[in-house]
């Protein structure tokens, strides 16, 4: 499936202050990624794009290029910059006009790795902590520790449009510990564990929105293309014109609006396309005004907020894989990579195992991973501060998608079941050196016969294999590893020799829950 890449651009008379230059300015503004302090991607073209006067000259120059084209008609432009070597070294890019009364400087630019991050609030999480919200564990510690000159980060302002935006808001910031409190928690972590062990400046592009859904993220286009998903932007129509419709319309609309997950913790806007569980809002808002920056890849974290509403569960892992494909296509950089972070444990239904068994259904596309967290939640935080493994667990899978290294970059996934009598046996993929039982004897295993009653079962590493059986099931017909919400009181101590964890699996496909787990 192909979409049509819109024109983004910026209007740098609104952000004079970010590009370091006079409030009086010429015709040629840039697209809203370009600016002072910009890591540009290495090795590949490099779009550059903005708008002027139609039929005006504009010339880009950097790194020893000279590229000149001529604004259309409609009062854009763009240039491709051949592909660059790295370079941490700080250079000038600028861009000038025909009609322009002084060329655009943007001072301190590098040349290496850029990451698009975006999600949910967990990707906006600030490594300090902001009032009740954000802080890493040693947050303090993190900070000053945080002295990173060529790791910057473009941070997006969190925008909702119901068309396709031309701009969004945002800096890029020199990670330092003056600057890295604000940045996206795993942003940080994400590119500190990457620059660790490619030794080239790291860009991290930040456009998340907390309490997002799926769908916002997706074009249009992508959503009305797929007969699954066509009804939720038919839907987003129907609402928006009851909405402004009038007074009548918006008392109308409010009634048909779902009811939020947690109404002590998701507010919604008024409109509905203000609210960012409604369809193709933050895409417009968003992603559109920093396509086609160029970028190695995109990490994703998470996806609850799929829960509770409409299109439900099941639709999720549709939806990313939609997602995917459209900013794929969009970018016009073939199947980048892309990762995401599987939910980790927690007492909210929203953190529903259906949700994670969604979320892997991902990995049938090519170039793409998943970081399993399983290990890292908080029983009554949403939000949880143990984001340092999750930052290193990303960095593992996109040094082994992104970068060829031949690193073991995932704990074990579950590959087939083989019933043995009483006992079922489990193969699993990324084993590594092999299975480890972390802390003791192996938890969170549940067993159940044809009745689908489900027991807790007792489980023995085999080799590479596991064998799991239960004296209360003396036929096995299906086999459960930490399917629930917040899997802390079954336990889940799975791991591969490079401490790596289990994803949570099951190996039916029963309703869930049926009828529920029946301890001992």
């Amino acid at each position: 499936m192909k979409f049509q890449i819109l024109p983004v651009f910026n209007t740098l008379a609104l952000a004079g202050l970010t590009f370091g230059v006079t409030a009086l300015r010429a015709d040629v503004t840039l697209a809203s990624p370009f600016a002072t302090h910009m890591v540009l991607q290495r090795d590949m073209k490099v779009p550059v794009w903005g708008t002027a006067d139609a039929g005006e000259a504009v010339t880009v120059e950097f790194a020893g290029q000279k590229k000149t084209t001529t604004a259309t008609a409609d009062k854009t432009w763009r240039v491709d910059l051949d592909a660059m070597a790295t370079s941490a070294d700080s250079r000038t890019m600028t861009v000038s006009g025909t009609k322009t009364a002084q060329p655009i400087k943007l001072d301190d630019v590098l040349v290496g790795e850029v990451w698009l991050a975006s999600g949910q609030s967990n990707m906006v999480f600030p490594v300090a902590a902001s009032g009740p919200y954000g802080g890493l564990i040693n947050y303090e510690g993190e900070v000053a520790a945080a002295k990173y000159p060529t790791i910057r980060m473009f941070t997006g302002q969190d925008t909702k449009a119901h068309d396709p935006a031309a701009t969004v808001s945002g800096t890029w910031a020199v990670c330092s510990p003056d600057t890295a409190g604000a940045f996206s928690a795993i942003g940080y972590l994400f590119a500190r564990d990457l620059q660790l062990q490619i030794k080239v400046p790291v860009g991290i592009v930040c456009v998340a929105s907390g309490a997002s859904c799926a769908q916002a993220w997706i074009s249009r286009e992508a959503l009305a293309a797929d007969a699954q998903t066509k009804p939720i932007i038919d839907a987003f129509d129907t609402r928006y014109t009851l909405y402004h419709s009038g007074p009548d319309g918006q008392a109308a609309e409010a009634k048909i609006r779902p009811t939020p997950i947690n109404k002590a913790r998701v507010t919604r806007p008024p409109a509905p396309e203000r609210d960012q569980h409604m369809p193709t809002v933050l895409f417009n808002g968003m992603i559109n005004p920093v396509l086609p920056y160029a970028i190695r890849g995109a990490i994703w974290y998470q996806g609850e907020s799929i829960d509770g509403g409409t299109p439900g569960l099941n639709m999720y892992g549709h939806l990313m894989q939609i997602l995917i494909q459209d900013w794929r296509g969009r970018w016009n950089e073939g199947d980048f990579p892309f990762i995401e972070v599987q939910l980790p444990g927690q007492k909210n239904i929203s953190n529903n195992p259906i949700i994670r068994e969604q979320q892997q259904t991902i990995l049938s596309m090519p170039n793409t991973g998943m970081v399993v967290t399983i290990d890292t939640g908080e029983a009554t935080n949403v939000h949880p501060r143990n984001k340092q493994p999750t930052g290193y667990r990303l960095a593992l899978v996109a040094l082994a998608t992104a970068y060829g290294q031949k690193i073991e970059d995932s704990g074990p996934m579950f590959d087939s079941v083989a019933i043995e009598g009483g006992n079922a046996r489990i193969k699993f993929t990324h084993v590594g050196g092999g299975l480890v039982a972390k802390g003791g004897e192996l938890k969170g295993f549940q067993v159940a016969g044809a009745d689908q009653k489900f027991y807790d079962a007792a489980a023995k590493i085999d080799g590479q294999t596991l064998v799991v059986s239960s004296p209360l099931v003396s036929a096995p017909v299906a086999v459960r590893y930490a399917w629930d919400d917040f899997p802390e009181g079954l336990g889940c101590n799975l791991y591969n020799s490079y401490d790596l964890p289990a994803a949570p699996f099951r190996t039916d496909k029963w309703d869930y829950p049926i009828p529920g787990i029946v301890e001992n």
